[in-house]
C-alpha cells in the first residue's frame, strides 16, 4: 500500500462522513498511517430527476470509484453497503464490512405535522420502501424524490410531500436523529440489504493489515445472507426485494420480503441457520419464497 492512503468517497456530507469513520478505525490499528479523503461526484450524484431504475440502477454511484481504484488514484472506497450492485468485481473486492448501524428506515413528516395524514403524499423513489409503506398507510400516494439526505430534507418543505422516508444510519451518521419523526421497526419494513453497514472496497493484491479493525464478523455473515438472497432473486440495489439479518453469537435470522412481477404479490419470510453458512441461508430462503409469491397472496411464513 502506499505511504499515504487515499480513500475515496463520494462528495455528499453523509459520504465524506463514512470515509472518516473507516478512516479513524484504521488510525486506531495503524496511529502513524497518512490517510486522506479524496471525493469525487458519482454519475448517480448528477443526475436527480429521473429514477435510478431508469439511468441505470445504483452501480452509478460506484463506477467513478471504481475507476479510481483501477486506476491508482485512489486506494480504497468507501460505500454503503445497500448502494452497491449485487454482483462483485473480482479484481475489486469488499474487504472489510462495518460495524452495522441502525438498520431501520425511518419517516421525517414535513414541519407541522406529527404523523401521517390521511391521504398522505410520501416521497420516495424506493420501490422496497413504496410496497410495504401502502401495508403501513392504505390510502397514501407516493412520488419521487431524489438526491443526497440535506437535498431531501429540502425538497420535503418546498415541493408538496408530507413525509418521506430515510435511513435511520445515515440521520444518525450525520448527527440528524432530531428529524425523525417515526422509526420503523424492521417488522414493519424490511430494510434493504445491507443497510446500516459499511463497506471498504479495494484492490484484489492490496495489503490490508489493519482488516481486522475495520471488519466486523456479525455484519459480514448478515451481508452476505441478505445480498445472497437478492441476489438469487434476480434483483438488485433497485429491487422491491428486502433482506435482513440479526446475528447472535452463533445463529443468523434471516427476513426477507420476494415480490414477485409475475403475479403482482408478495412473501415474506423468516429462515435460521449458522452464521458459517450465511450465503446458503440467504439462497434457501430467496428459493422459498419466490415459490410463494408466485402462486399465493400476500402472506407471512416462518421456518426455523
Amino acid at each position: 500500500m502506499h505511504s499515504v492512503i487515499r480513500i475515496g468517497s463520494r462528495e455528499s456530507a453523509l459520504a465524506v462522513r463514512q470515509a472518516e469513520i473507516i478512516r479513524d478505525l484504521i488510525l486506531e490499528s495503524e496511529p502513524e498511517a497518512e490517510i486522506e479523503i479524496i471525493t469525487m461526484k458519482t454519475t448517480g450524484d448528477k443526475i436527480l430527476d429521473k429514477s435510478l431504475e431508469k439511468i441505470g440502477g445504483k452501480g452509478l454511484f460506484v463506477k467513478e470509484l471504481d475507476r479510481a481504484l483501477m486506476e491508482g488514484r485512489i486506494d480504497l472506497a468507501v460505500h454503503s453497503l445497500k448502494d452497491m450492485p449485487m454482483e462483485e468485481n473480482e479484481e475489486l473486492p469488499i474487504l472489510a464490512y462495518g460495524k452495522r448501524e441502525d438498520p431501520r428506515d425511518v419517516l421525517i413528516y414535513r414541519k407541522g405535522l406529527t404523523e401521517l395524514p390521511e391521504h398522505a403524499v410520501i416521497g420516495t423513489s424506493s420501490r422496497r420502501r413504496a410496497l410495504q409503506m401502502e401495508q403501513l398507510c392504505p390510502g397514501c400516494t407516493f412520488r419521487g424524490i431524489r438526491g443526497n439526505v440535506q437535498t431531501r430534507m429540502r425538497k420535503l418543505e418546498e415541493e408538496g410531500y408530507d413525509a418521506t422516508l430515510l435511513a435511520a444510519a445515515g440521520l444518525k451518521r450525520l448527527g440528524m436523529e432530531h428529524a425523525a419523526g417515526r422509526y420503523l421497526s424492521v417488522e414493519e419494513m424490511i430494510p434493504a440489504a445491507g443497510q446500516g453497514i459499511l463497506a471498504v472496497q479495494g484492490r484484489r493484491d492490496m495489503d490490508c493489515g489493519w482488516i481486522h479493525r475495520v471488519d466486523d464478523p456479525a455484519s459480514r455473515a448478515a451481508a452476505l445472507a441478505e445480498r445472497q438472497f437478492i441476489r438469487v432473486l434476480g434483483g438488485g440495489c433497485t429491487s422491491p426485494s428486502a433482506a435482513h439479518a440479526e446475528v447472535n453469537g452463533s445463529e443468523l435470522r434471516l427476513t426477507g420480503l420476494c415480490w414477485s412481477e409475475k403475479s403482482g404479490q408478495y412473501a415474506r419470510g423468516v429462515l435460521c441457520g449458522d452464521v458459517s453458512r450465511a450465503e446458503q441461508a440467504g439462497e434457501a430462503l430467496a428459493e422459498r419464497l419466490r415459490r410463494e409469491a408466485c402462486r399465493v397472496p400476500i402472506r407471512d411464513s416462518a421456518a426455523r
